[in-house]
């Protein structure tokens, strides 16, 4: 933001509504772009490209993904290379768990083949309900977490027998919704004792 167009730019800034930008912020977050935009909408967008702060915390902005980077690179700093990465991607409409998070009490999740709604049902739950497919992400990846990685979310470190690769040092994940609607996640481990990669390429 130059000089030249300082008045106008803060003239649209103190224009800027909390309801506008909690508007702006839901849409960029379910719909990834805007179709039809609003003057007042486009008015925000323009600002937010030379005000990159405010648009920091707005999932899926240019902003957020410089945020995420910078947090990578402040994890790169600290722990040095991470030692594994992976995708998750549970899938809602396939999990009996979903079904009962959605409020299916027929769903028995004590047998051991529960029974479950049509395909097409519950890809229209999934629809009608994204709250609950996002609390089934959060569950299912800290249950990964938990049960075969050995980290516990109460004290924020690993468990003193560790997982299934061992005692985990720190991670880091970041989640984004696929074409289908699903959230899926992105983690970097960094395993306590484990060789930086570097070291560990030396020695193969």
């Amino acid at each position: 933001m130059g000089k030249s167009n300082f008045d106008s730019v803060a003239h649209k800034l103190t224009s800027v509504t909390l309801g506008l930008l909690e508007c702006l912020a839901l849409k960029l977050e379910w719909e990834h772009r805007l179709l039809n935009a609003s003057l007042k909408e486009r008015n925000v967008l323009q600002l937010l490209q030379q005000v990159n702060t405010l648009s920091a915390r707005i999932p899926g902005s240019q902003a957020s993904k410089i945020y995420v980077h910078n947090e990578i690179c402040s994890y790169y700093g600290y722990f040095r290379l991470p030692h594994g990465c992976f995708m998750f991607n549970p899938s809602p409409a396939h999990s009996p768990i979903f079904q009962v998070m959605f409020g299916d009490k027929r769903v028995d999740l004590s047998d051991h083949f529960p029974t479950m709604p049509c395909g097409h049902e519950c890809t229209i739950r999934l629809a009608q309900n994204p709250m609950a497919a996002a609390k089934f992400f959060k569950f299912s990846y800290q249950a990964l977490f938990h049960h075969l990685l050995g980290w516990d979310f109460d004290n924020r470190e690993s468990i003193a027998t560790g997982g299934i690769l061992g005692t985990i040092r720190a991670f880091y994940g970041t989640s984004e919704f696929t074409e289908h609607g699903y959230l899926h996640g992105h983690f970097l481990i960094w395993l306590d004792g484990g060789l930086n990669p570097s070291v560990f390429h030396d020695q193969l």
